[in-house]
């Protein structure tokens, strides 16, 4: 089946207003993206800062979310968020697993 270029133009020209609409969808997407990536990085930092075992780079990386959001760029933002997040988390299970873990080098007669 052989198709013209006039039938391509007139498909292309049918098409773009619904692509535009898609990419200003996706880029409204990518903003609440950011928002959950960010809010779920925030509360496991929290939820490290309960046990007493925050790490400096997490707040950098916190930081560093909030900064490229601000200026817009939230595919850097939202990674930088799940890097904190995923920071947050390590630093959750090194209190949790250190809190027992201790016993086992603790000398006993």
């Amino acid at each position: 089946m052989k198709i013209s270029l006039k039938t391509l133009l007139r498909i292309g020209c049918t098409m773009a207003p619904t692509i535009l609409a898609g990419s200003a969808a996706l880029a409204a997407s990518t903003e609440a993206d950011f928002r959950q990536a960010y809010a779920a990085a925030d509360a496991a930092e929290k939820q490290a800062g309960l046990l007493r075992n925050q790490w400096i780079v997490t707040e950098a990386a916190l930081a560093e979310a909030s900064r490229a959001a601000g200026k817009g760029d939230f595919d850097q933002a939202i990674a930088a968020a799940r890097e904190a997040e995923a920071l947050a988390k390590a630093s959750i299970f090194q209190a949790t697993s250190e809190k027992a873990a201790w016993k086992n080098l603790e000398i006993r007669p």
